[in-house]
């Protein structure tokens, strides 16, 4: 599996690296269950609808935290990512928590994948 990170994910990261200093190892963690799992879409994450892209955008919602420690899964943070089957690649679109912002970035969404 290939995994891409676009530069305004990489800005995300760097902006919640701040508050949570565990965050690429956690996200690390995210790649390696993708490598398992990416198109199968658990109890935890789910497709973004309505976009009218070919490519599958998937939304995860639950995302373990280890500098919020005893909340798990309940970290708030989001991650928006789009997955190519054929390529096998994955690309990293957006990272936020809950708190900071509702909802993804569509606009972000259509600008890199029309």
């Amino acid at each position: 599996m290939i995994f891409i990170e676009l530069v305004e994910f990489n800005k995300d990261l760097k902006k919640l690296l701040k508050k949570y200093r565990t965050l690429k190892d956690d996200i690390e963690t995210v790649k390696q269950v993708l490598e398992i799992v990416p198109d199968e879409r658990p109890l935890f994450s789910f497709r973004i609808a309505n976009l009218s892209l070919e490519t599958c955008v998937i939304k995860v919602k639950k995302i373990a935290c280890k500098a919020l420690k005893g909340r798990g899964v309940n970290s708030g943070l989001r991650l928006v990512y789009a997955y190519f089957k054929e390529e096998q690649k994955i690309i990293f679109i957006e990272l936020y928590h809950k708190n900071d912002k509702e909802n993804e970035d569509r606009q972000r969404i259509l600008d890199n994948f029309k």
